[in-house]
């Protein structure tokens, strides 16, 4: 799962929120393999899903699809996107799918 977080109206606040109390929540969730963030520096071009810049990306990834919907129908996923429009004033984004890796 990747989540695009649109830039919020205080970005500081944002970032201390996530950190602070968003993290804690989320990484209760069990079964994840892993877990990025991506804080962007610069872009270029709009985000159409959020209607503007990308604050955060984050990739949530599990063994299968079956697993990431396991870990989020769980309480600690439950608890996690429960707090999500508590501090994601610039929208957020859920998006599914399967990652592949291409090796170089």
């Amino acid at each position: 799962m990747t989540i695009l977080y649109g830039r919020p109206d205080d970005p500081a606040e944002f970032d201390r929120y996530y950190r602070e109390v968003h993290l804690p929540i989320a990484e209760k969730m069990r079964g994840l393999t892993g877990w990025n963030l991506t804080w962007t520096d610069d872009q270029v071009g709009d985000s159409p899903a959020i209607g503007g810049p990308v604050h955060l990306v984050v990739d949530l990834l599990a063994e299968s699809a079956e697993a990431m919907d396991a870990i989020l129908a769980s309480p600690e996923g439950q608890a996690a996107s429960a707090d999500v429009p508590n501090f994601a004033t610039g929208g957020a984004v859920f998006l599914r799918g399967t990652q592949e890796q291409v090796d170089v």
